[in-house]
C-alpha cells in the first residue's frame, strides 16, 4: 500500500515542516514513512532532523546528469526514511522540478506513506508540483481568517489536478484564539475533517534548535500529544505501489502557474 500526502499552507510561518515531522513519526507507528522536503527552494526539514550536512540531498537527484541513485539521499532518521533537500541557491537554480515526479514514484515503491513537505506558496512550477503529485492535502493553518484563504487557495489549486484534501491541522494555536469559530468555518470550506488543533509550544522552537522533531526532543509536551491524535485520526488509504507509481511518473506538470 502507499499513499502520498502533500502537506502545504499557502503561507510561510505556519509550522508545516514541524507538522510534517509530527504526523511523519506518529504515523510511524503504524507504516512504513518517507518524508520527503519538496520545497526546493526553502528547505529545512534538514534542520529539524540533524541532516544539515547531509552529502547527498534531493537537488541532487533533480540536477541532470549527476547519476545519484535515490537511495543515497534517503536517510533513517527518528523511525522515518527522510529526503532532505539542500539550500544552495546554485543547485536550486540547477535543479529541473520535473525530475520529482521520477524520484516520488521510486519512492513510492518501498513506503506505505509519503508526507511532501511543500512550499508555502503557489509561485512556481518546481511550489505547485507536490500538490499535484499527492493522493491528498494535509492544509497546514493558523487560527486566522486570512490564513483560512490562503489555505483555500492551495485547496482549489490542488482539485483543479485532482487532488483532494484529506483535512486541515491548525497549528499554534493560542488560548484566546477563539479556535471554534475559525474551525467551524474550516468544516464548511474544507474537504475531509479538522484533524487536529495544536497548541503553540516552545518546545516546537527548542525541538529545531536541538535538531529534532517535536515528537522526539518533547514527547510529553501537549502539541505533540495533539499531533498524534491527528495522526490518528488521518485516514490512510491502500494504493498499489507499481500503480501509483505509475501515476506519479505520468503526472502532468503545469506550465503555468
Amino acid at each position: 500500500m502507499v499513499e502520498a500526502f502533500a502537506v502545504a499552507s499557502g503561507k510561510g510561518g505556519t509550522g508545516k515542516t514541524t507538522s510534517t515531522l509530527a504526523l511523519g513519526m506518529a504515523l510511524a507507528d503504524r507504516y512504513d514513512v518517507t518524508v520527503v522536503d519538496a520545497d526546493t527552494g526553502m528547505a529545512n526539514l534538514l534542520f529539524h532532523t540533524g541532516l544539515d550536512d547531509a552529502a547527498v540531498t534531493l537537488h541532487d537527484l533533480l540536477i541532470e546528469g549527476e547519476g545519484t541513485a535515490v537511495d543515497d539521499a534517503v536517510y533513517d532518521r527518528f523511525g522515518m526514511k527522510v529526503v532532505p533537500c539542500g539550500t544552495s541557491l546554485a543547485a536550486f537554480r540547477e535543479a529541473d522540478p520535473e525530475r520529482l515526479r521520477d524520484v516520488v514514484a521510486t519512492l513510492a515503491a518501498d513506503t506505505d506513506v509519503l508526507l511532501l513537505d511543500s512550499p508555502a506558496a503557489l509561485g512556481s512550477k518546481s511550489a505547485v508540483l507536490p500538490v499535484v503529485l499527492a493522493d491528498r492535502t494535509v492544509i497546514v493553518l493558523q487560527p486566522t481568517v486570512p490564513s483560512l484563504s490562503d489555505g483555500l487557495k492551495v485547496q482549489e489549486y490542488a482539485r483543479s489536478y485532482g487532488t483532494e484534501t484529506a483535512g486541515t491541522l491548525f497549528n499554534r494555536v493560542r488560548d484566546d484564539d477563539g479556535i471554534d469559530r475559525v474551525t467551524d468555518r474550516a468544516d464548511r470550506y474544507f474537504g475531509g475533517e479538522t484533524l487536529g488543533v495544536i497548541p503553540e509550544s516552545d518546545a516546537a522552537r527548542a525541538a529545531r534548535q536541538a535538531g529534532e522533531p517535536l515528537l522526539a526532543h518533547a514527547p510529553d509536551d501537549p502539541a505533540s500529544r495533539a499531533f498524534r491524535e491527528a495522526a490518528n485520526r488521518l485516514d490512510v488509504r491502500d494504493g498499489a505501489s507499481e500503480a501509483v507509481a505509475d501515476r506519479f511518473r505520468s503526472a502532468v506538470v503545469p506550465d503555468e502557474v
